[in-house]
């Protein structure tokens, strides 16, 4: 299955891939044929209008936007990285933060648009992998979601 067919099917268009926001790579590269990648958070194209916990000022279904908005910066930076999101073997793990009030508990809940956001990309043999989804206080510039992934690509 061709990752781009699939995306243009589903009218999923990738943004500009973010700028770095500090001393880090966007991604590195490791092991045999390994990668992983830092951070990203839901600002696309230089634009975010979602800001804030969830719990407090954002609903489950613009946290669960969020997420998808991370994710799709991240393919946005491995194709800038990478080449070719054809080149993705297996998504192995999701790593997750969702910023959220003391007594919100649903951080599970909006990571599984993220999780059925890459199963519908790339499959579920591709696309599903390991997860956490960790409730934190605060992210970086008020961001709701921030998310990181392990993969295998093939070289």
């Amino acid at each position: 299955m061709n990752v781009y067919e699939k995306m243009r099917d589903m009218k999923i268009e990738l943004p500009q891939p973010p700028g770095v926001g500090g001393i880090y790579s966007p991604i590195v590269k490791f092991g045999k044929g390994l990668v992983y990648t830092s951070g990203h958070g839901p600002i696309i194209n230089n634009s975010n209008t979602l800001r804030g916990k969830l719990g407090q000022d954002l609903t489950v279904e613009q946290g669960q936007e969020a997420a998808c908005l991370c994710i799709l910066n991240i393919l946005s930076t491995l194709q800038a990285q990478i080449g070719d999101l054809n080149k993705v073997k297996r998504i192995i793990k999701i790593l997750a933060f969702v910023a959220g009030t003391d007594n919100f508990y649903e951080q599970p809940k909006v990571m599984d648009s993220a999780s059925k956001l890459l199963c519908d990309i790339f499959g579920d043999e591709r696309g599903k992998a390991a997860r956490s989804a960790i409730g934190t206080n605060a992210l970086p510039g008020n961001i709701p979601v921030e998310i990181e992934i392990l993969l295998e690509i093939t070289e």
